[in-house]
Formats: C-alpha cells, sequence, structure tokens
C-alpha cells in the first residue's frame, strides 16, 4: 500500500502536460542563488513583462528581497524541481503583497519560456487569490502590458476587469475586488 506523502502548508506537487514534475511551495531564502542563476536563462521580453522595464541581471540584493517575505503582508511562491531549496531550479515566481494603508495588494507573476502554456499562471494566480481573500485583502491587482495577451486573458478568465491609466502608456491595471464572493464552480455570472 502505498502511503501518502503529507506536505507542508503550501507545499503542493504537480506534474505538468510534458511530464515533469514540480513542487509549488512558498519561496525560501536559499532561493536567492537559484534565481539568480535561473534570471539568466530568461529572454529579454521575459523580464520586461515581470519588471515592467529591462533589466540585465538580479543582483543579490534583489534576490535576498524576493525571497524573504514578510508573512503578515507579503507571500511568494515558486514552481521549483521537486529537489531541497537552495539545490532546486526555479521555474515560475508568484508574489502579492499588501499596502497596509488600503488593503489592496499586488501581484506578480514570472513563469519562465520552458514552462509556460501548462497551466502555471493559471494555478499561481489562484493561490495568491486564496492566499490573498485570507488576509483579507480588498483589491487584488496588477500592471500588465497591453501586449501580453495571455495575462490579459488570465486575469480575464478569473474576474479581473482591467483598467486603464493616463500616466502608464501600454499599461493596463487588471484587478479583482476580494470583498464579493467568488462565483460557486460550475456556475455562469451573470
Amino acid at each position: 500500500m502505498a502511503t501518502r506523502e503529507r506536505l507542508p502548508p503550501w507545499h503542493e506537487r504537480q506534474r505538468l502536460p510534458n511530464g515533469r514534475e514540480v513542487l509549488i511551495r512558498p519561496v525560501r531564502p536559499e532561493d536567492a542563488e537559484p534565481l539568480r542563476a535561473g534570471f539568466a536563462l530568461l529572454q529579454p521580453d521575459e523580464v520586461r513583462q515581470r519588471f515592467l522595464y529591462a533589466l540585465k541581471e538580479l543582483t543579490p540584493e534583489m534576490a535576498e528581497r524576493f525571497t524573504r517575505v514578510d508573512p503578515r503582508t507579503e507571500f511568494a511562491l515558486v514552481a521549483a524541481e521537486p529537489l531541497p531549496p537552495g539545490e532546486a531550479l526555479v521555474g515560475a515566481v508568484a508574489r502579492v503583497a499588501i499596502d497596509e494603508r488600503t488593503q489592496d495588494a499586488e501581484f506578480a507573476i514570472l513563469v519562465s519560456r520552458y514552462i509556460a502554456n501548462m497551466g502555471l499562471g493559471r494555478y499561481l494566480m489562484t493561490r495568491l487569490v486564496k492566499w490573498a481573500r485570507g488576509k483579507k485583502v480588498h483589491r487584488l491587482y496588477g500592471d500588465v502590458f497591453e501586449h501580453n495577451t495571455p495575462m490579459l486573458s488570465l486575469a480575464q478568465s478569473l474576474g479581473f476587469e482591467r483598467e486603464f491609466h493616463q500616466d502608464s502608456p501600454g499599461l493596463i491595471r487588471v484587478s479583482l475586488d476580494l470583498r464579493s464572493k467568488p462565483p460557486a464552480e460550475g456556475t455562469a455570472g451573470g
């Protein structure tokens, strides 16, 4: 009889459509160096989509900041090889940070092209929404380039609304009001 592996909270194994297994788990400080190493594998457009500007490298200071989250106001997940933190290659990162003045939270997701289009972005976004709801966040939002149609489509499919900003040409803010109840699964909204 096979025993089911018990994983800590927010840890989950996922098998991707290409057969590769990843471990979705909270980011750890030990992930700083693998994040820096993986950054070199990203295309300039992937970096721009996530950071909204060109960035040549992920500095040690930036990596340190990304991997040390304040659990009261921040949450970050990675999709990584099923190896110990610090050894595992990280293929996707999803973050959310609460602005305590407004109870709104900003999200960001980066999925490497090596594992893109396999449902990880959607899955990670649903995890961020779940965490934000648990923290009583009012609104979850993120800024997306207008030509990033995969992210805009994903956000729309999850109920996010588009907001255009005159002061940020080329960017669309997508937001989800979390104060209302989510629609029941399998029912059409109307």
